[in-house]
């Protein structure tokens, strides 16, 4: 025990952000801290991917490649980190391989050095490419377990998963256990199995939801697990991760060797106290994040997904049946084969059970996303979808054989940049584009409409 170094991953940029305030987390309220965050001697910043790349765009007029570069400049000595859904890059569907590598290759060249990379129904098919392009950029590809319990998410399944992820020739291996559900024995056991079975670091990543967290991160360290994933403590707790302050004087205390520099945590915990301090007074840290939630053992429904039920019950005005979809959950979770739930399958599953409870009847209304999944838009499903279900939703229409991003076709980037024409600068643009159109348009017209203004001024003041 004594000696064995551990690695803390720090979420706030990404995950905490991401957990706590909707991602809303502006590059200038972060920018005054960067520089002490980059000498604190943090394994990994987590600071892009996830959601931050939709956000940037669609909320806080940002370029998120532009903030990628600034970040990179500001912390020219910590391994940048991004979260990466595999096959669907940083959207909410399956995109054609040439558009992965081009992704990947443009992320690397922007500043990033780890792409920790999952797909939500942990069908390895769909994050080999992403896998191959990253090693082939020098840079480290973190092949990621998304973690979930079910009759078919069994220890055994888990291991040969790792065994596969090796082969593969992932860096590193994470388990991702996005609804905070890990008990602590749990983690032990995977943990010890996986580095029994595998010659690779292992990276734990969970959130505080349910209140385990910080009893699965320990009895993961006696396990051997090598890095875990902390928030600093203003932006930690709740539907976040533990405290990373808290986990260094934990560990440290317990003889391990954690390199970091606690002074400048307690200085960048100063820092984010102000920056929680002005979320809160403006409503968008709502202080139900920041409790535990045991149901969440039951249910299993990660805080963003609840965050996203509420709402949409919310614009139906039927608040009242939120229980009722709550429990409905894990019952269309039982139907389409168990997946994990996390983006997409979370919103995928949730949006039915949602669709069951207002209309009365299962299944009488069904979407196009629940239709691509049981199509095999999104890869093979953990156990059989029940049959019943599946007749229900697709008729007489037979389901997808094999990849499905192999039915994609090969031109969409080359469609894209013609689509785009002048209006795209860089191929960051067009991949912005591909990744969400409508979002990308609307901030290239706010980015011409801006430059246009400040020549226009600028031109004013020299006549004056």
């Amino acid at each position: 025990m004594a000696n064995r170094q551990i690695g803390l991953t720090e979420t706030v940029l990404r995950d905490a952000g991401q957990s706590l305030i909707a991602t809303r987390l502006p590059y200038d309220k972060m920018e005054p801290i960067l520089e002490t965050m980059d000498k604190v001697g943090y394994y990994s910043v987590e600071c892009w991917g996830g959601a931050t790349f939709d956000v940037c765009l669609r909320y806080l007029n940002e370029d998120p490649w532009e903030r990628l570069r600034k970040l990179r400049e500001k912390m020219p000595n910590t391994k940048l980190q991004m979260l990466m859904r595999g096959q669907n890059i940083l959207g909410y569907k399956h995109y054609p391989d040439d558009v992965v590598r081009r992704f990947v290759r443009a992320s690397v060249r922007n500043g990033i050095d780890i792409i920790r990379i999952f797909d939500a129904m942990n069908d390895l098919t769909n994050i080999k490419v992403a896998v191959d392009e990253t090693l082939k950029c020098g840079a480290m590809a973190s092949g990621t377990i998304s973690y979930t319990t079910s009759p078919v998410h069994t220890l055994e399944a888990y291991v040969k998963m790792a065994k596969e992820l090796e082969a593969m020739g992932v860096s590193t291996i994470c388990i991702k256990d996005m609804a905070g559900i890990m008990l602590p024995q749990d983690a032990y056991s995977l943990v010890a199995s996986i580095k029994d079975a595998v010659d690779l670091p292992v990276i734990l990543h969970t959130h505080c939801t349910t209140g385990m967290a910080f009893m699965t991160y320990l009895k993961a360290v006696e396990a051997g697990v090598d890095v875990v994933d902390t928030a600093i403590s203003p932006f930690s707790g709740g539907t976040s991760q533990p405290a990373s302050e808290t986990m260094a004087e934990a560990l440290k205390g317990l003889g391990y060797e954690v390199n970091v520099d606690l002074p400048l945590m307690y200085e960048m915990a100063d820092y984010f106290k102000g920056v929680r301090g002005e979320f809160i007074a403006d409503g968008t840290l709502n202080p139900i994040s920041l409790t535990t939630d045991t149901q969440g053992l039951v249910h299993q429904v990660p805080g963003g997904m609840l965050s996203n039920l509420l709402s949409q019950l919310k614009m139906m005005n039927a608040e009242d049946k939120f229980e009722e979809a709550l429990k409905e959950v894990p019952r269309v979770r039982k139907d389409m084969g168990y997946p994990p739930l996390v983006t997409p399958t979370s919103q995928i599953v949730g949006t039915q059970a949602v669709s069951n409870v207002l209309a009365g009847e299962r299944y009488k209304n069904v979407g196009a996303e629940i239709k691509g999944y049981c199509r095999g838009e999104y890869g093979a499903t953990p156990a059989p979808i029940d049959p019943e279900v599946m007749k229900k939703v697709l008729g007489d229409e037979q389901p997808i054989q094999g990849r499905y991003a192999d039915t994609l076709p090969a031109d969409a980037y080359e469609k894209a940049a013609a689509e785009l024409g002048d209006t795209a600068r860089c191929e960051e643009d067009v991949l912005s584009y591909i990744a969400f159109p409508q979002v990308a348009e609307s901030f290239f017209k706010a980015r011409k409409e801006a430059e246009e203004r400040c020549v226009s001024y600028s031109i004013t003041k020299v006549e004056e």
